[in-house]
């Protein structure tokens, strides 16, 4: 295992931006994993190192990696030459985040399509107000496409 020490500008941005992140409703491992790996050189860290750098367990770490998997904040790769796991934040992590959160939305806004009719249609109250939540994540996801389409072009611009 590699001995990785934080220095202190960096180990106050992981402990603010996590802080920032736990504030806007992430869990609070998971939004300091993700901090600490935005604010390590190469964005890529095992989760004895994670874990070393934190001060926390490698089980407390592997569930806060899993959970930044599923919003698709980080991904994971085999470390060369080793069998062990190397937890990796993309350039644009926040790009494909947001952009995962309309196939997210997808099941919820089937259930609640499905709901409509369970509650007596769209003549009904509750039928209503399923059918316009139903009908705004559906705008949302259109919206993600061209949040998506518009950020691409402007990565472009920027990246040159």
């Amino acid at each position: 295992m590699s001995s990785r020490r934080v220095a202190p500008a960096p180990a106050r941005f992981v402990e603010r931006f996590g802080s920032a992140l736990t504030a806007a409703g992430m869990p609070r491992l998971p939004a300091r994993v993700f901090a600490c790996l935005l604010a390590d050189d190469d964005g890529a860290m095992t989760a004895a190192e994670l874990g070393e750098v934190l001060e926390v367990s490698p089980a407390s770490v592997s569930g806060a990696v899993r959970y930044l998997q599923q919003v698709r904040m980080i991904h994971r790769e085999r470390q060369p030459g080793t069998r062990r796991d190397l937890y990796v934040v993309a350039d644009d992590a926040w790009h494909d985040a947001v952009i995962s959160a309309g196939q997210v939305y997808q099941p919820l806004r089937a259930v609640l399509a499905e709901g409509v009719d369970v509650v007596g249609g769209k003549r009904t109250t509750a039928g209503r107000r399923l059918a316009l939540s139903a009908e705004f994540l559906d705008f949302l996801t259109e919206e993600f496409e061209g949040v998506a389409r518009r950020w691409e072009k402007r990565r472009a611009e920027l990246t040159g």
